[in-house]
């Protein structure tokens, strides 16, 4: 997917499972890490070969909800943490969800790694840049909407 739809997809979803603005904003900018990490492809000497090494370790889940984990265990093994270490943790975890997002939205116009770059799973319901991916991004938008309003 493209990132725009990477962001909007992730930042309602998280808004719709948080109520909260700020937790939303943190996971539209990790929404686009797994490609970022990756790189642009026309700043490579030959971006025809970006697509023959896309969507390996960075678009792996496990890594993410691993560091998510880390995370989480760090700060709840405190006795006495602060507000602003939950709230930097909320920030963290956030961020890294956003990540985790954007596999799942990937695994919906192509194949992504579950636990190894050797081990894809995925479908393919539209190709990148095309109106389909602007309607899937449509629809997940609605549904979320449709799912906040009515459960």
């Amino acid at each position: 997917m493209k990132w725009i739809n990477h962001q909007i997809v992730t930042g309602v979803a998280m808004y719709a499972i948080t109520d909260d603005l700020l937790l939303a904003s943190a996971s539209v900018l990790g929404a686009v890490i797994p490609d970022k990490i990756e790189g642009n492809p026309w700043q490579k000497r030959r971006p025809w070969r970006w697509n023959l090494t896309h969507r390996g370790w960075s678009h792996c889940p496990i890594i993410y909800l691993l560091l998510m984990g880390a995370i989480y265990l760090g700060v709840g093994r405190e006795t006495l943490v602060s507000v602003s270490t939950i709230f930097l943790m909320q920030l963290g975890i956030a961020f890294l969800a956003g990540a985790v997002f954007h596999i799942i939205e990937d695994a919906f116009c192509g194949k992504v790694p579950l636990v190894t770059p050797s081990h894809k799973i995925g479908i393919r319901l539209f190709k990148v840049g095309t109106v389909g991916e602007y309607l899937f991004a449509i629809a997940c938008v609605l549904l979320i909407y449709a799912l906040k309003v009515y459960i």
